[in-house]
């Protein structure tokens, strides 16, 4: 069956505090509406329709031509501008989405799609964690409501088109407003039917929402000393052949050493000293791409995850330029990270300091982190 997306984004977003439409405020790099568009970019939908508002009528056409949505003028509440959206709608089932939930992934809406095929409905829904209370005007408790009855509803919400659009004309014919279309699905046609909604699904509403999902950046710098009598020095765990291997109480390898040092950075940890001490005999000799796996697992505990990676190392000699593509893949294996988000640069100091003179490697890093 033909799908077609609904995504509401003609509100004002005035609760966010910032001048203009929210959606249009950037997160990890990107809009929020960018990211909305992207997340609902899927093989099974048709059509993409955006409601939008006048006052954002030249951004939304700009980002018309990027995407190939089609436009919809909104209205004055959200009722108006679903109904509007849901005149142009195509598709024989329809997903209407709140343009500020950026951070639904693809199992959620291709749950709703097909709730909607078995149930002739979808409504997104986590079961509610904290106690609910229904209090009167004056902030007075009224009842408890069963936890384990009570659901957090979120978007998106799937219907059969023509049952969805004949309830918003009946809404609008009587003039009722509604703040989802569960509600007016329940209020004209029947109970609509909830389906598996994700933790990650936030609305961003409030100024400290939009720092929920930022990325995160580390920087991390490490420099070791040659002299250890070994013929090889150990980098991004890929062994080299040199005059001798460089000084450490681990197995020297720099470069992990400040890749770990920028993912701590980036996730607000502390050091790599911090959780791998030189005084303790454990890390004696140690595989320093192991050290980093439990890097991972830290950061992972987090709720993060590594997005890309840049490393620079300063190195006269050896020359490394034969085994950049294999520490790369080193490093890839343990982040769980495409090569290709992988940067490996290495760079002579053209005679000058300890490391133009051979005496020793320094290695810089800088990670990017995601949430999980």
């Amino acid at each position: 069956m033909s799908v077609s997306v609904v995504i509401c984004a003609a509100g004002k977003g005035a609760r966010a505090g910032f001048s203009e439409n929210k959606l249009f405020a950037p997160v990890g790099g990107i809009t929020v509406l960018e990211r909305t568009l992207v997340a609902l970019t899927l093989p099974k939908v048709t059509q993409t329709i955006v409601a939008y508002s006048k006052e954002d009528e030249e951004k939304i056409f700009a980002l018309q031509k990027k995407y190939g949505f089609l436009p919809v003028l909104g209205g004055e509440t959200r009722t108006q501008s679903v109904y509007n959206a849901l005149q142009a709608v195509t598709g024989e089932i329809v997903l209407i989405h709140d343009g500020a939930r950026p951070f639904v992934d693809a199992a959620t809406v291709l749950g709703c799609i097909e709730s909607v095929k078995k149930s002739g409905s979808g409504i997104c829904a986590l079961p509610s964690t904290d106690t609910v209370a229904i209090a009167n005007e004056k902030g007075e408790v009224q009842s408890f409501p069963a936890r384990e009855r009570c659901y957090r509803i979120q978007t998106p919400q799937g219907f059969f088109t023509q049952e969805i659009r004949a309830a918003y004309e009946q809404a609008i014919n009587l003039g009722e407003s509604f703040t989802d279309d569960s509600s007016v699905f329940a209020r004209f046609v029947r109970p609509p039917c909830l389906c598996v909604g994700a933790r990650d699904n936030i609305k961003l509403t409030y100024p400290e929402d939009f720092f929920v999902r930022a990325d995160r950046v580390g920087f991390g710098v490490d420099t070791h000393a040659f002299g250890k009598e070994q013929e090889y020095i150990v980098l991004c765990g890929e062994k080299i052949p040199a005059k001798s291997g460089l000084i450490a109480h681990s197995d020297g390898d720099v470069a992990v050493h400040a890749v770990m040092d920028a993912l701590l950075s980036a996730a607000g940890l502390r050091d790599i000293g911090y959780y791998f001490p030189d005084t303790d005999e454990k890390w004696k000799g140690a595989s320093s791409i192991e050290m980093l796996k439990q890097v991972v697992a830290l950061i992972e505990k987090e709720g993060l995850r590594t997005k890309s990676l840049s490393v620079a190392i300063q190195a006269e000699i050896p020359r490394l330029s034969p085994y950049i593509e294999t520490m790369k893949n080193h490093l890839a294996d343990v982040l769980s990270l495409s090569p290709t988000a992988i940067g490996v640069t290495a760079g002579t100091n053209e005679k000058l300091g300890y490391v133009g003179e051979g005496k020793g490697i320094t290695v810089y890093a800088y990670a990017l982190l995601e949430r999980s």
